[in-house]
């Protein structure tokens, strides 16, 4: 009988992994996907966590502001001192500022590349060094953007995009500099999807109908399908792949 090898290639039992951003949207579905598969998952949010947990993820929560260099550092100091090890880092937390270039303020621009840009670096820098001194193999998934691939949208949009686009680049960068520690590093770059984080665009008919227009497969994601591709990317199911921005997007980046 044949070893049932892609039964466990999506597993995480015994694995430490972080979520940002993980008490809403992409983040909530990426941390509930890495606790069914066997991981212990620990969620940074700027948010405070609810008084009543969502019973599908039994995870640690802290408060944290990703942008501030000495919280992150706290944290990650702390989550390597309790568990000694650090498997997986999934960087999703980000926010969005949608105004026209020429009304843009750079006090908007930089809030936006605090958040998406060195947030991001800042928790994959501290992740890095637990896995390093762990001798590990890890795993880094960033959360980037069509827009971070395409200058297309609905709105202009462009601190958003810019982060995106940054983003896909220090997926690369990262992915090659950490290749010799085992920690690879990929990024997913999801199509519009029905999270509290576009609230102002699922209250618009018209605007909904034009985005189903403008994806092939006629419709949003959801946030669950997301998760799956990060899962996947995480696991060892994705072992041989580094340095990649994997689309979920319904064709969009097709066209």
């Amino acid at each position: 009988m044949t070893e049932p090898v892609f039964a466990h290639m999506y597993r995480l039992e015994g694995a430490v992994a972080v979520v940002t951003g993980g008490l809403s949207g992409i983040g909530q579905a990426a941390a509930r996907a890495l606790t069914q598969a066997g991981a212990k998952v620990i969620v940074l949010d700027r948010a405070e966590a609810p008084k009543v947990p969502d019973a599908t993820v039994a995870c640690e929560n802290q408060q944290v502001d990703i942008a501030d260099t000495d919280a992150v550092r706290a944290a990650f100091d702390a989550i390597g001192a309790r568990h000694g090890r650090l498997d997986v880092l999934v960087n999703s937390a980000g926010v969005a500022i949608r105004r026209a270039a020429v009304d843009h303020s750079v006090e908007d621009w930089n809030t936006v590349m605090a958040a998406n840009v060195t947030g991001s670096f800042l928790c994959a820098r501290e992740a890095a060094r637990i896995m390093i001194a762990a001798g590990r193999n890890g795993a880094i998934v960033n959360v980037a953007s069509i827009m971070g691939l395409s200058g297309g949208g609905i709105y202009p949009n462009i601190s958003y995009q810019t982060s995106k686009g940054a983003i896909v680049n220090m997926t690369r960068a990262l992915a090659v500099e950490w290749a010799g520690n085992g920690i690879r590093v990929n990024a997913v770059a999801p199509t519009y999807v029905r999270t509290p984080f576009i609230a102002g665009l699922l209250n618009q008919p018209e605007v909904m109908r034009r985005i189903e227009d403008m994806t092939p497969l006629k419709r949003l994601a959801t946030p669950e399908e997301v998760a799956a591709a990060i899962l996947f990317l995480a696991s060892p199911a994705g072992a041989m792949i580094t340095g990649h921005t994997l689309p979920v997007d319904g064709g969009f980046l097709a066209q």
